[in-house]
């Protein structure tokens, strides 16, 4: 008997789908690798030259065999394909109400922080049965966030934001580690996921030390940058107002549009002369240097947490 288990423990909602969807590409991989094999051996001896003088006889096509290996490897692939799929729109989407936690990668370390502030480095505290959504950044290089137990892999690319989510269904410690090469000490970017039930992982919260929550830290951020002396409601003809703006539709000076997301508010804050709001002048300077990833996450917490108001575009 195995002293160690050969898969990891199946703790998140997704982790039996993803394990039979692993285990029916294995079968049908095992199936045909044996099927070949045993077909080798078998045409080699039954086929083989029994004689000097011995000469080969024509062999006529079947269609039906034609058919047959064309259509039935063609219906595998589909509905691997059908089902890898659906899996893959199910871990891209996560729920509306899922506890999002901001995360950056650096190295070597992973760092979180929770929507009340708390902060934690290389260890993440999350409640079972609430589907929790990852916003992450990455400092440096590369990385990949990877949590076997939960089945959930992706990658912590420089220069964008990527998301990840997952619901854990059982509590417990589970392993946490940076799966893309990143340097020297990669083999040491490794951590853990803690899974409380909910009262205790409101207990943990309130046992925490007291800090700014993402959307506060974004606001101070916000004021120190100077950012407020433009973006203000009674100054909407210099730039555009932020009130309500998260996940509408703006109109760029190009005629083109643009879903106002993540990626866009972060761009349009180190680069803002890239897409500019039609009806508005290209004057906010661009502030790469001026802030680190886990400051522009804040921000753009901060932003997609005011409140919609009736505020009229420059036409």
């Amino acid at each position: 008997m195995l002293g160690f288990p050969l898969f990891p423990d199946q703790a998140s909602t997704v982790a039996g789908r993803v394990d039979a969807l692993f285990y029916f590409l294995l079968s049908v991989s095992v199936f045909f690798a044996t099927l070949i094999f045993f077909l080798l051996i078998y045409f080699a001896l039954k086929y083989r030259r029994r004689s000097p003088g011995e000469r080969a006889q024509p062999v006529s096509e079947s269609l039906r065999l034609e058919l047959a290996w064309t259509i039935i490897p063609l219906g595998i692939v589909m509905v691997a394909f059908t089902w890898g799929a659906r899996l893959y729109f199910t871990l891209s989407h996560p729920p509306a109400d899922a506890l999002e936690i901001l995360t950056v990668g650096k190295q070597w370390m992973w760092k979180f922080q929770h929507p009340t502030g708390q902060r934690e480095i290389n260890e993440l505290h999350v409640p079972v049965g609430r589907a929790i959504k990852l916003t992450m950044a990455s400092e440096d290089v590369i990385h990949s966030f990877f949590v076997p137990a939960f089945r959930v892999k992706m990658d912590v690319v420089p220069g964008r934001y990527t998301t990840i989510w997952f619901e854990a269904i059982k509590t417990g410690d589970f392993h946490l580690f940076c799966a893309e090469y990143c340097g020297a000490k990669h083999s040491g970017m490794i951590g853990r996921v803690i899974v409380l039930e909910p009262m205790q992982y409101q207990q943990w919260l309130s046992g925490g030390v007291t800090a700014e929550s993402p959307e506060a830290a974004g606001e101070r951020l916000f004021v120190q940058l100077g950012c407020n002396a433009c973006h203000r409601p009674e100054l909407k003809a210099l730039a555009p107002p932020l009130e309500g703006v998260f996940g509408i539709e703006e109109k760029l000076q190009t005629g083109e549009t643009v879903i106002v997301d993540e990626a866009y508010l972060r761009e349009s804050i180190l680069n803002p002369a890239a897409q500019i709001v039609s009806g508005y002048q290209p004057i906010m300077p661009p502030y790469v240097g001026r802030v680190t990833e886990e400051g522009l996450l804040q921000i753009v917490a901060y932003i997609k947490s005011l409140e919609t108001v009736e505020v009229k575009r420059a036409e």
